[in-house]
């Protein structure tokens, strides 16, 4: 873990409400210049705190409208856990992958045209698998809240 002061916190609330930010209207935002901001940064960058940055689309609108949530059990002998886990790299339809403890070992975040198209991934990918031996889905009906923003503010109160 790398240590964060408060003008970090700051740098990165502001990044993260706005990918786009050039440096002189990060550095007016965190009430520093723009070289140390800069330096920063960079600092952030290689210290990989900043991951990247992405345009976020909306995938309703280019037709990607359908989005579930599929858990996936894989069966424990046949020791499947890493090959699935390079697969799914493969999978362009799958968003997100977690390894979960509980009933469940992965919980997959899938999005899709229609239900066709959900259903010959379901059957001929996902199934296909060896070593998958319980799928269950779950389609989103609306999403209430969806964010790439992590709780800075936290962070900033903690640390005085």
């Amino acid at each position: 873990m790398i240590e964060l002061d408060k003008t970090d916190l700051k740098l990165l609330a502001a990044l993260q409400a706005n990918g786009r930010l050039t440096n002189l209207e990060l550095a007016e935002m965190i009430n520093l210049s723009p070289s140390p901001t800069l330096r920063r940064l960079k600092r952030l960058e290689q210290e990989g705190v900043v991951a990247g940055y992405v345009a976020l689309l909306d995938p309703a609108r280019i037709g990607l409208g359908l989005e579930a949530f599929v858990r996936v059990m894989l069966d424990k002998r046949e020791r499947q856990f890493a090959a699935f886990a390079q697969a799914v790299q493969q999978w362009p339809e799958v968003v997100s992958c977690h390894a979960m403890a509980g009933e469940m070992d992965y919980l997959l975040r899938v999005v899709f045209e229609d239900l066709a198209h959900f259903s010959r991934f379901v059957m001929d990918t996902l199934l296909q698998h060896p070593g998958v031996v319980d799928v269950k889905s779950s389609f989103v009906l609306e999403a209430i809240k969806q964010t790439t923003a992590l709780p800075l503010d936290h962070l900033a109160r903690s640390r005085g």
